[in-house]
């Protein structure tokens, strides 16, 4: 498939799915990133834990590639009052990755600083 394919297959993705925007690493399955999106939006913890065991795909590894509405994962559930699979994303990141404390700067900038899951990002992280 051609770059310029990729590119329209990416644009007809992005306008079907409507508010989620993704950027995915290269060669990644962009219906995975858009369903990441999607579970973690609708707080289907079940949903993502699936799809991400069936994909063979750790959070991990994907956390600082794919985006949704520009946020990363842990961001888009806090922005989306997104509790269960907010936590799981916690539960599944190094403690090293939250120690920087950026994602709770970012909450309590953006208004959302009064989320449960700001408790649950300190407590995993030390802070």
């Amino acid at each position: 498939m051609s770059k310029l394919s990729k590119l329209v297959v990416i644009a007809a993705v992005a306008v079907a799915v409507g508010s989620f925007s993704y950027t995915a690493p290269v060669n990644a399955d962009d219906q995975l990133a858009v369903s990441i999106c999607e579970y973690i939006a609708a707080d289907d913890k079940n949903r993502l834990r699936s799809k991400l065991k069936s994909s063979r795909v750790k959070i991990r590894n994907i956390y600082d590639a794919v985006q949704c509405n520009g946020n990363n994962l842990l961001r888009h559930a806090v922005a989306s009052n997104a509790v269960d699979t907010g936590e799981y994303i916690v539960k599944n990141l190094s403690k090293s990755s939250l120690a920087d404390g950026a994602d709770i700067a970012w909450a309590e900038s953006s208004g959302n600083g009064g989320s449960p899951l700001i408790a649950v990002i300190k407590e995993r992280a030390g802070l």
